[in-house]
């Protein structure tokens, strides 16, 4: 592992530690946002035995594909231990009338994104909401989630796009443009990275949302409790200084006392498409081996 990669992971699990335990009251957003995938996804004509939830966090998504396929295992997947001793607690009440009435089986694995600890060809729909974006190589990640799909499986996700806290990065741009806030792949690109993954049949749709805050500590409190998910650097450690410059130039920004904060929302799914062996030029097949993984 890189020692890039090594400190991306290290800030994201710290992040999330210090966030985990009131995530969900922070979570407007991202439970919104889980509401219109799920429209997407009702549907698609699939009904998936095994469903893998990509950056669960404490579980929204995976007690909604749980509740909605009743009959699948769903897995809960996510960097931060934390995330998901939490989803652990939320669900311990639910075990006594699930087993009552019958209902998906859940389960949860501490990973990363980009090094799935599943087996391939194992997994009839990947899911994600509002997390790729943690990923430091979105091409990686996609073909980690191709790897342990079946053929003719569904990868459905939601993501920020380029526009997300544009307001905030304007504000916060030095005089040489760079800012905190955290850079989005374009809803193009990311299709683009489906395609290059092995994918079939993308389809790629964006729209914007608006929260409005009274301040810019709101918004940033917001942001730091639900993870800091957009945002490169923990802008409570700057100085009182730079707040107050940045927050003179976000009040420019004020349209009937409230403060603008877009999000641009990303939402895609594409199908594992059946994998075509290579040909050599004089005609002959290529065999590909691929090193065995530790797996569950």
């Amino acid at each position: 592992m890189s020692e890039v990669r090594s400190l991306r992971q290290r800030r994201v699990r710290r992040n999330f530690a210090h966030a985990a335990a009131n995530y969900e009251s922070f979570a407007v957003l991202s439970r919104e946002v889980l509401a219109r995938m799920l429209e997407r996804v009702a549907i698609m004509q699939l009904i998936p035995r095994r469903i893998l939830d990509l950056g669960s966090g404490t579980g929204m998504a995976t007690r909604a594909m749980g509740e909605r396929y009743r009959a699948a295992d769903v897995i809960a997947l996510d960097l931060s231990l934390p995330m998901l001793q939490q989803q652990s607690e939320r669900s311990r009440w639910r075990r006594t009338l699930r087993l009552m009435r019958g209902g998906s089986r859940r389960s949860s694995v501490c990973a990363d994104f980009e090094q799935l600890p599943l087996r391939t060809d194992s997994i009839d729909m990947v899911v994600s909401n509002l997390a790729l974006h943690w990923s430091g190589d979105i091409a990686r990640a996609f073909a980690e989630a191709g790897r342990v799909l079946r053929t003719g499986g569904l990868f459905v996700f939601s993501t920020f796009g380029p526009d997300t806290l544009k307001e905030l990065a304007h504000a916060t741009a030095d005089t040489s443009g760079g800012t905190p806030v955290h850079s989005f792949i374009d809803m193009h690109d990311l299709g683009d990275a489906l395609v290059a993954s092995g994918f079939s049949d993308p389809v790629m749709e964006m729209e914007q949302l608006t929260l409005t805050y009274q301040s810019l500590d709101a918004l940033l409190r917001d942001l730091k409790g639900a993870g800091g998910s957009s945002t490169r650097a923990a802008t409570g450690l700057r100085t009182a200084r730079w707040r107050a410059r940045i927050a003179e130039r976000y009040e420019a920004l004020r349209r009937e006392g409230r403060l603008p904060a877009t999000f641009e929302i990303v939402y895609g799914h594409a199908w594992k498409a059946e994998r075509r062996t290579p040909a050599r030029a004089d005609g002959l097949a290529v065999i590909e081996f691929q090193p065995r993984r530790r797996q569950v």
